[in-house]
């Protein structure tokens, strides 16, 4: 493993513990020669982790829109900074570089961008392992929603267990190393499956 994308809030959130996993995992990730990617800002658990990974000597790279360049959040101090056009050319771009995916607390735009990758994993455009880093509890609300889906049918259980989830750093790191992508179909209706062959 190369390189992690971790997806995470522009703003630093209500409870301290945030800022310090987040500058934990930057500081375990240079340590581990794993270069960051991620959304190029240097605001909030962005800036925090992109600079604690640089701090210990690691590679940052930052994938930032435009947009958001011009409204001065841009990051000025990392290894390297792509600025394109769209969100969409961001997250593609950054699973382009990535070699797994990190979600730390954040809003609509960390489920968005790890959503998505979540959905290309489920439809085989991708085989790389996707991980909650849960803080203090933050994304447990979430998971047992996913846990829901399984239990209604809308998500294959194999494809939930493809999913990452813990607040052991180390675990998730290891995890994500020796990770095998789950074979699942997305679709369990016998009758669905049947008519796409």
């Amino acid at each position: 493993m190369r390189s992690v994308c971790v997806y995470c809030g522009s703003n630093a959130g209500a409870k301290p513990i945030y800022t310090e996993r987040a500058i934990a995992l930057g500081t375990q990730l240079a340590k581990d020669g794993v270069a960051l990617v991620y959304g190029g800002g240097n605001v909030g658990l962005m800036g925090i982790v992109a600079d604690a990974v640089l701090e210990a000597g690691g590679d940052v790279v930052g994938v930032i829109p435009e947009q958001l360049v011009n409204w001065e959040v841009a990051h000025k101090g990392l290894t390297r900074l792509e600025v394109v056009g769209s969100m969409h050319e961001r997250k593609a771009r950054m699973f382009d570089l990535s070699d797994g995916f990190i979600a730390l607390p954040g809003g609509f735009g960390t489920l968005d961008e790890m959503f998505e990758m979540l959905t290309w994993r489920q439809l085989g455009i991708g085989d790389k392992p996707c991980a909650f880093l849960d803080v203090d509890g933050f994304y447990s609300p979430l998971i047992a929603m996913l846990d829901r889906m399984v239990e209604e049918r809308f998500l294959h259980p194999d494809q939930r267990r493809d999913l990452w989830h813990g607040d052991d750093l180390h675990a998730m790191l290891e995890w994500m190393k020796r990770y095998e992508p789950a074979q699942a179909d997305k679709w369990m209706d016998e009758k669905r499956r049947g008519a796409l062959r």
